[in-house]
């Protein structure tokens, strides 16, 4: 069907390795951006098809687990929104830190903050991804990240801009 033809193509996904600092910024707003659609097929195409993941304390591995693991995940975290900011790069890996506020079903507001490790193939696609991540629970009033969902916008501050 065409969600496994898309799950299995591959063609170079730029920036590719090795990253600079400049490539590495790039390569973390698209996945920031990729995760803020909450499309689970979308953000799956990042990854090689064999990719290995660590989320929490979960273990995923290839794209359909990732699609699967995602379906789960943003049915649970409703009006996601998710800020990522380069912490570190070396080579074809890069280390991210992160934070994302979202609601529960009962409407309790989280924000969850983590640091993600991450390794990419020489295609540009990410092979391991190995991300801790806690959550704070939060008033409604005191979220950041107000922005319609989707992409945050260009002119919104980062995470360091913001004091998290």
């Amino acid at each position: 069907n065409f969600v496994q033809r898309r799950l299995l193509t591959q063609v170079p996904r730029p920036p590719v390795p090795p990253f600079d600092l400049k490539t590495a910024a790039q390569k973390v707003r698209m996945a920031e951006d990729a995760w803020n659609t909450r499309d689970p097929v979308r953000v799956a195409q990042a990854y090689t098809p064999n990719s290995v993941w660590r989320n929490r304390s979960e273990f995923v591995t290839g794209r359909e687990e990732i699609v699967k693991f995602l379906t789960r995940k943003w049915s649970k975290e409703i009006e996601y929104r998710l800020c990522k900011e380069l912490f570190a790069v070396q080579g074809n890996r890069i280390a991210v830190r992160f934070a994302y506020e979202w609601r529960d079903d009962s409407g309790s507001w989280f924000r969850s903050y983590g640091n993600e490790n991450w390794e990419f193939d020489a295609d540009g696609y990410m092979h391991q991804r190995f991300a801790s991540i806690n959550d704070l629970p939060i008033a409604a009033a005191d979220r950041k990240y107000l922005w319609p969902l989707g992409r945050r916008p260009d002119d919104h501050p980062g995470l360091s801009e913001m004091g998290l």
